[in-house]
């Protein structure tokens, strides 16, 4: 009787380096667009809100403001809000995706790769500001029929912009989602929150002779230094008088000194690290 030997393959299991969190921030953010764009009714609906704002909800208010926005179209004015707006459910929805992620068990399966998790965090936030932007792209082609010149110059500033704007709400997204574990849970929150930071950002109305409690709400909400710097690009390429310009694009001002443009867009940068970070930071502790 003869006995056979069986060779046992070696399991090599990469350490971690650089190498594998790139390798890691590639996947995911692969992962999280093709998914989207297998979907694409998901993809088609998010642009339902934006399309209805500029169109059905800025020509029913524009009988009534006639004269109140010059020779500028109230449609016009509106669009560089609902163009950064517009981003918003995008973003910070796509952060609910490692919700799922953990209650399909994938995330498990992420988890126990030899990589850091804040290359996973990473990547997910990278796959929604890109997400986002490529919205953000389909809203912009809008431009020509709300009269608004669309240049290179231009288109580049503010898909630049947006997608800085998206990556903060990214993070924001996956700073409160990093530990809830039921999708109910985090659809509920984050309904709470997306209106209120929509309404307040100054999207849909001029920062000018507001309430004084009003004025105070839209400069505490970090998403207004993202809607303002895409507006003032916008509004550098319209032809307005300067009294239009002084009424409906006032600058943004902090007890009277004027906030300049690239310190609002720094703002944003910063506020979507700091916020990576807490994302990061309660990621680490999921088991």
């Amino acid at each position: 009787m003869t006995s056979t030997t069986r060779e046992v393959a070696a399991v090599v299991v990469p350490q971690k380096g650089l190498g594998g969190d790139l390798r890691a921030i590639k996947i995911v953010v692969q992962r999280d667009l093709i998914r989207t764009f297998q979907d694409r009714l998901r993809f088609v609906s998010v642009l339902v809100q934006p399309l209805l704002f500029l169109f059905v909800l800025g020509a029913g208010l524009g009988t009534l403001t006639k004269g109140a926005t010059g020779s500028l179209d109230l449609q016009t004015f509106m669009f560089p809000g609902i163009l950064a707006t517009s981003t918003l459910f995008t973003a910070i929805f796509s952060a609910v995706s490692i919700v799922w992620d953990r209650e399909f068990g994938f995330l498990r399966e992420m988890l126990v790769a030899p990589v850091r998790r804040s290359s996973i965090i990473l990547g997910k936030a990278l796959a929604g500001a890109t997400l986002a932007t490529i919205q953000g792209v389909v809203v912009l082609a809008l431009a020509p029929l709300v009269d608004v010149p669309l240049t290179v110059g231009l288109a580049a500033t503010l898909m630049a912009e947006v997608f800085l704007l998206s990556f903060m709400l990214t993070a924001f997204g996956l700073a409160i989602v990093a530990r809830i574990k039921q999708v109910q849970t985090v659809m509920g929150l984050l309904q709470v929150l997306l209106l209120p930071l929509s309404f307040l950002s100054g999207a849909l109305f001029p920062l000018s002779n507001l309430p004084s409690w009003l004025s105070i709400a839209v400069k505490l909400n970090p998403l207004t230094y993202g809607v303002q710097p895409v507006r003032t690009a916008v509004f550098d390429h319209l032809d307005v008088t300067p009294e239009v310009r002084a009424r409906l694009n006032p600058p943004l001002t902090w007890d009277g000194w004027i906030v300049p443009t690239w310190l609002q867009l720094v703002l944003v940068a910063v506020i979507g690290i700091v916020l990576l970070g807490i994302a990061v930071r309660q990621f680490q502790k999921v088991e």
